[in-house]
C-alpha cells in the first residue's frame, strides 16, 4: 500500500463525471485486487520475469525493469501534462464559464488498473521473498486494497478541492515516476526520501492554506 497509489487513483478519478467517481474507484481497484491476486499466484512466471530478456553494451533488463521504466515514463509523462493543463490551459471553473476536462469512464479505470499493477509489481516480488505462504499474502493485498477503497474519497475530495494540492500531488507524481525509471535502470532509491520531501512539502502548504485562511477572515 502506498499513499502514491491513493493520490494517483483519486486525481484520475476526480476527472470523470461527478456520479461515475464512485464506481471508477471501486471499480479499478477491485479490478486491480483480482489481477494482484492473480499475479501472486503465479509466482513461478513473476520469478521469471525478474530473469534478464536484453542485453545492452552489458546493461541487463529484465521484464520487471522494462514494466518499472514504462510504468515511470507513463506516469512522467501524464502528470507533466496535467500540470501543464491545469496551469496554462483552459479555465476548469464552471463559475468562470470554465469547462472540466473529463475522462471516460472506461479510460479512467484502465489508468487506474495498470498504475496500480505497476505500483504493486515490486512489492509483490518483495512479499514472495519475505514468505512462502500464498494466503498471507492475499490476505496483505485484500487489506491494503480495501484501505485504499476507504480512503479514496477523502483524499480526492481534499485533493480536488484544493487546486494548490493538485499541483503537489502532480509534483508527487513526478517524482514516483522518475523512481520508477531508476529502479529499473537497477538503482535502488529508498521511498522515504520521497516520502520526507512530499511530507514536508504538504505540511507547508497546509501552513500557508490555514495563513490564506487566516487572512481573508480577518
Amino acid at each position: 500500500l502506498g499513499i502514491d497509489n491513493i493520490i494517483f487513483i483519486s486525481l484520475v478519478a476526480g476527472r470523470v463525471p461527478k456520479e461515475n467517481q464512485k464506481r471508477a474507484r471501486l471499480g479499478g481497484l477491485t479490478i486491480a485486487l483480482v489481477m494482484r491476486i492473480l499475479l501472486l499466484l503465479s509466482i513461478a512466471w513473476i520469478i521469471g520475469l525478474t530473469k534478464p530478456v536484453l542485453t545492452i553494451a552489458d546493461f541487463e533488463l529484465s521484464w520487471r525493469d522494462i514494466i518499472l521504466i514504462a510504468g515511470g515514463i507513463f506516469l512522467l509523462v501524464k502528470s507533466t501534462l496535467e500540470i501543464h493543463h491545469k496551469v496554462e490551459g483552459q479555465n476548469e471553473n464552471p463559475e468562470h464559464g470554465g469547462k472540466s476536462k473529463t475522462l471516460s469512464f472506461t479510460n479512467a479505470i484502465i489508468q487506474i488498473v495498470l498504475l496500480d499493477l505497476v505500483f504493486s509489481f515490486d512489492s509483490i516480488l518483495t512479499a514472495v521473498g519475505l514468505t512462502d505462504e500464498i494466503i498471507l499474502m492475499i490476505i496483505a493485498v485484500v487489506i491494503a486494497i480495501i484501505v485504499m477503497m476507504i480512503f479514496a474519497k477523502p483524499v480526492g475530495e481534499f485533493v480536488n478541492n484544493h487546486p494548490t494540492i493538485q499541483i503537489l500531488a502532480l509534483s508527487f507524481l513526478i517524482l514516483i515516476g522518475v523512481m520508477l525509471i531508476v529502479e529499473g535502470a537497477h538503482y535502488h532509491v529508498p521511498k522515504g526520501y520521497i516520502y520526507f520531501a512530499v511530507f514536508f512539502s504538504l505540511a507547508i502548504e497546509m501552513l500557508n492554506m490555514r495563513y490564506r485562511k487566516k487572512n481573508t477572515n480577518a
